[in-house]
């Protein structure tokens, strides 16, 4: 039975405020802080748990090996290195595992397999260097080729971001569904970081029907103003798309390609007047779970900072009146994430799979929580400070803290 499986990434032992992402502006505005590795784990897993309770199937990736040997042996690295070099061979950023792959579920392909490719993330170094430990995470998570078929990424000349840039609508999750791949051409002083070329060459991997691919410009109005990937302006489920007024460059034109070929596709349009896209950037309302309840309807899991946003809520509080397609607002704390940029949707990668075609070691119930809750409060770091990036005795317990979770996990080949 195909059902929507969220993977959240477990925020890793090394998560550090050093600013790296340029256009993201809470990673900007925070670096040089004290970061909270312990705190953000659990706060990431409470999320988890507070997903499952609703009933949700939930999964989730592992932190990628950091400090990054791989890395730092391919820039010579030997303590006279640029700090922020340095930095990204420590960054916990495979967190956030939206920009892990781009996925297409079996109904969407050609050969009925679900298709997944790691995005290689190549406009920024501390998260280019990710996607070869993604890949080997993602052949063993879905290593059953009769269901799956795991991609590399695509040629770094073309960057690739993920299904932070990629939205999927169909009738229900098991039916048939149209991909949307939202690229960008501009974004003034910040860089676009989906290509359309990457875009169009994850389609073509996939097998996917053209006729059911829509291929749609982010604003550069919304780069600009610090909406480095789609989802921080859109997201959809199933036939809704929750969506800012000035996410796309032709919205008229790019809504009405979304409701010709899902004719039945219900867009709930933000209206600028009401939440502006500085409002929407500063809360992250659109970084958000859109999902579909067990017992119907649908919910939308926002950061508690969204929430305490005056105008956000009021916004949402006039939307839940109107008896709409969205009947739940759920607010979660993210706080350690969102300071670096990355709300409830930066942190889970939907799949749609049968879960018995999964491996079973990378689905949560109860007592795997547990699990990881007691290596974070073991292992994990209390805090980081920016002087303690690239001191050993911390990349000693750093590369610990990882070990022992996946020792606790039954995951030693990840090691």
């Amino acid at each position: 039975m195909l059902r929507e499986i969220n993977f959240d990434g477990i925020i890793g032992p090394s998560h550090n405020y050093a600013g790296l992402s340029l256009g993201n502006l809470a990673s900007a505005s925070h670096a040089g802080q004290v970061s909270h590795p312990r705190a953000a784990a659990l706060q990431g897993l409470a999320k988890m748990r507070h997903n499952l309770a609703l009933g949700l199937p939930q999964g989730f990736v592992l932190p990628l090996p950091r400090p990054n040997p791989v890395f730092l042996a391919a820039i010579g690295a030997d303590g006279t290195e640029d700090g922020r070099l340095r930095a990204a061979a420590w960054s916990a950023s495979s967190m956030w595992t939206a920009n892990a792959a781009t996925v297409s579920p079996a109904p969407d392909t050609a050969d009925g397999r679900c298709h997944l490719t790691p995005a290689n993330l190549v406009t920024m170094p501390h998260r280019a260097q990710e996607w070869p430990d993604t890949v080997k995470q993602l052949r063993l998570a879905f290593a059953d080729q009769r269901h799956f078929a795991v991609h590399d990424a695509v040629p770094p000349c073309f960057g690739d971001e993920g299904a932070a840039n990629h939205m999927r609508m169909a009738e229900n999750h098991a039916g048939r569904g149209i991909e949307i791949f939202v690229y960008g051409t501009s974004g003034g002083a910040f860089p676009a970081r989906q290509h359309p070329q990457a875009s169009r060459a994850v389609a073509r991997l996939h097998g996917l029907d053209p006729a059911r691919t829509l291929f749609i410009e982010q604003s550069p109005e919304a780069i600009a103003a610090g909406a480095f990937h789609n989802d921080v302006v859109a997201v959809a489920n199933e036939r809704v798309l929750f969506v800012h007024e000035q996410a796309f460059a032709e919205p008229k034109t790019a809504h009405a390609a979304i409701r010709a070929a899902l004719p039945s596709a219900q867009i709930v349009e933000v209206p600028a007047s009401a939440v502006s896209l500085d409002d929407a950037i500063r809360s992250y309302l659109f970084n958000a779970q859109l999902v579909t309840l067990p017992a119907g309807g649908m919910a939308l899991v926002i950061p508690t900072e969204a929430w305490d946003h005056r105008r956000v809520r009021r916004w949402l509080e006039e939307m839940l009146g109107r008896n709409g397609p969205i009947r739940r607002v759920l607010p979660v704390d993210v706080r350690q994430s969102m300071a670096n940029g990355g709300g409830p949707a930066c942190l889970r990668l939907r799949v749609v799979a049968d879960p018995a075609t999964i491996d079973p070691r990378f689905l949560l119930d109860e007592a795997k929580a547990d699990r990881i809750e007691a290596a974070v409060a073991a292992h994990w770091p209390e805090t980081i400070l920016p002087q303690d990036i690239g001191e050993p005795v911390l990349a000693e317990r750093i590369i610990a803290a990882r070990l022992a979770l996946l020792a606790a996990l039954d995951l030693m080949e990840l090691a």
